[in-house]
């Protein structure tokens, strides 16, 4: 079953094609752990007692697109005051990590550049494993790709044909052209497709974008390749949070995101509690009640804002 094709009991209304997607390729994420009892908060800090280690998602729960969401960059700041360790582990790969970190200065959160670990970063250590081979790439730009060194994939269909493996990173520039043209490439010939981003979408000023995730299930609904996830829910990103610990911090870190199928799922994965923010992100304004029984991801923890 594709993305945006599942069954019909599922969708709780027609703006929830985001959590039908996911729904649809549950199949290819991680499973569902016993969950929690998704106790409510009106913000983190009153759930900041039970924790010494806050990982925080981005998108939806400290900015919207470009725009900080109003009182996160004070609960960065108060979790800190307070001794908490606070980490960004997003889903953001995109961006270079130089450019990211100057986007979070902007905003004012302050954060060190070790407190940031993202998708691309599991991407990079994940490629480690694999054999050298000459990778093209789905990408806005180059830049912080050098040691890849990746054709980037835009209009010439044999350069889609060129390529040994595919990268999927980041689809601000991304079209159902050059969709159609890979797609065509991998059913000529199979070839590995690793995913920077396993996002489905992320919430944007002007409302949610398609990110790599939706074009890697989509490959993987029409062609016999399947992809290799990098970022939450996957493991991998959570070991790289880990070791900027020192070792794994058990049930006083909570995963706090927007999102049941990457961030609650992701937490269960990597056997810590979890936050689901409901004001901000892909469950605003949904039956968000509604959307936990329909999946059966169950955070430990439902909290309206940061």
């Amino acid at each position: 079953m594709g993305v945006g094709k599942g069954p019909g009991r599922n969708h709780l209304n027609q703006l929830d094609a985001i959590f039908d997607g996911y729904e649809a390729v549950r199949d290819r994420l991680p499973a569902a752990g016993p969950g929690g009892a998704c106790a409510p908060a009106a913000t983190l800090a009153d759930i900041a007692d039970r924790y010494d280690v806050f990982l925080l998602d981005a998108f939806g729960v400290l900015n919207v697109g470009e725009t900080a969401i109003s009182g996160a960059v004070d609960r960065v700041h108060d979790l800190r005051a307070a001794g908490k360790r606070v980490l960004v582990v997003s889903n953001a790969a995109g961006l270079p990590h130089e450019a990211l970190m100057a986007k979070y200065g902007a905003m004012g959160f302050g954060f060190a550049s070790d407190d940031v670990i993202t998708s691309r970063m599991a991407l990079f250590d994940g490629l480690t494993l694999q054999p050298q081979v000459g990778w093209a790439a789905m990408a806005t730009t180059g830049q912080g790709l050098e040691a890849l060194s990746p054709a980037l994939l835009r209009d010439d269909p044999a350069a889609y044909d060129a390529a040994e493996g595919f990268l999927l990173i980041g689809s601000a520039k991304w079209t159902q052209s050059r969709q159609d043209m890979l797609e065509d490439s991998l059913r000529r010939a199979p070839r590995p497709v690793h995913v920077g981003n396993p996002d489905l979408a992320a919430p944007r000023e002007i409302g949610p974008s398609r990110e790599p995730g939706y074009w890697a299930h989509r490959l993987a609904d029409r062609t016999e390749v399947v992809p290799v996830f990098h970022g939450k829910p996957y493991s991998g990103i959570y070991d790289l949070a880990f070791a900027r610990l020192g070792g794994h911090p058990g049930r006083r870190a909570v995963m706090v995101g927007d999102s049941l199928h990457t961030d609650i799922l992701g937490a269960q994965t990597a056997g810590i509690a979890s936050a689901l923010i409901t004001g901000h992100g892909v469950l605003r304004g949904r039956d968000v009640r509604r959307a936990i029984d329909l999946s059966g991801i169950r955070p430990d923890h439902v909290i309206a804002d940061p």
